[in-house]
């Protein structure tokens, strides 16, 4: 059984408790921290989209569109919804020769309420555009740019989202290089927005966040891809998952020293450039927000080096105070004291 990574106090009681795992490790494959089974392979989600991305830049597909960083960001994301989210991935598509019609990730609701009310109050419906997958989709169709040299782009990147399509075996071929993990002899799902998912241990996550911070370990051409698209989020951390979430606002924060990824089910990757390092976590439960997010804080308030106030920016979400709706104090939501005795043994002393 995996151990209590968090803990949920109503006053002075724990009320709930979330069990997890995570591991640290560093590009050379080194385990700095395996805490609970991270050799069970877990579908790691939108956590990886940024290893998914490596092929729209590695291809030359990003130069030859004259993509953005704004858009890099966007392919990398999953964001809110919001009009900025929406119309980099237009203007993507755009340049691809395509438009929304071509993406097939499905619909929903934005997730940023403020854009999910504006729709409404217009009487619009969503499109595939507002979807959180939408930028990643538009990555994939401008990377069919670089894979189809024939007249018929629409007809070819039809049902791209299949294993088999070339998109995806390209796409696929970036996820088992950085990972290191056979594929073919993983279990396999379909995620929510239809390409295919693949069972990783979270070591060998770990081990493709650490290769993106340092390159070291990844094919030259995907070791400047992954570069660029942690500074292209860095520039534009907005794009990665929109206003008031937990990507956005650390990355806005702390810039190109953090770059982290939430997935479904309570997966959460990051790297860490300034130590080499990648981490990866899977909450039991499948909890994000209340579970999840307090790991990744936890990880990095320990092992990034921080500033006092950066180090209480952290701590706010990794020692969170729980008010209810009269914003009167009721508990807390904290890392488990376990949990941050294992980082603070690789930690990194605070910076002034």
């Amino acid at each position: 059984m995996n151990p209590i990574l968090v803990e949920v106090m109503r006053g002075t009681a724990l009320e709930s408790a979330h069990r997890g795992a995570l591991a640290v490790l560093d590009a050379d494959g080194t385990v700095l921290a395996a805490i609970g089974d991270v050799q069970r392979p877990i579908f790691p989600r939108s956590a990886v989209k940024v290893l998914q991305a490596l092929p729209l830049v590695a291809s030359g597909a990003a130069d030859r569109l004259g993509l953005g960083d704004d858009e890099l960001a966007l392919a990398c994301a999953s964001h809110g919804g919001e009009p900025m989210h929406t119309q980099a991935a237009a203007r993507m598509l755009e340049k691809a020769g395509l438009d929304a019609d071509a993406l097939e990730c499905g619909v929903h609701w934005p997730y940023n309420e403020e854009a999910a009310r504006a729709l409404a109050a217009e009487r619009r419906q969503p499109s595939a555009l507002n979807n959180n997958c939408s930028g990643k989709h538009a990555g994939f169709l401008c990377l069919a740019c670089a894979l189809h040299s024939g007249p018929d782009l629409r007809r070819f990147v039809r049902g791209y989202v299949a294993p088999d399509h070339p998109v995806m075996r390209e796409v696929s071929a970036a996820l088992q290089a950085a990972t290191g993990f056979d594929l073919a002899s993983a279990p396999r799902g379909t995620d929510g927005c239809s390409i295919p998912t693949f069972g990783i241990p979270l070591h060998h996550l770990a081990l493709a966040f650490a290769r993106v911070a340092t390159g070291h370990g990844l094919h030259p051409d995907h070791a400047a891809a992954a570069l660029r698209l942690r500074r292209a989020v860095a520039r534009f951390p907005l794009m990665v998952s929109g206003t008031g979430r937990f990507d956005s606002r650390v990355m806005e924060r702390l810039g190109e020293r953090v770059f982290c990824k939430v997935g479904a089910e309570g997966v959460y990757c990051a790297a860490l450039p300034e130590r080499g390092l990648g981490v990866a976590i899977k909450m039991d439960d499948g909890n994000n927000a209340r579970a999840s997010e307090v790991v990744m804080a936890a990880s990095i308030e320990a092992l990034v080096a921080l500033n006092d106030d950066d180090a209480a920016f952290m701590r706010a979400f990794s020692d969170a105070t729980l008010r209810n709706w009269n914003r009167i104090e009721v508990g807390a939501l904290h890392a488990a004291a376990p949990l941050r005795e294992t980082l603070a043994r690789i930690g990194t002393p605070r910076v002034s």
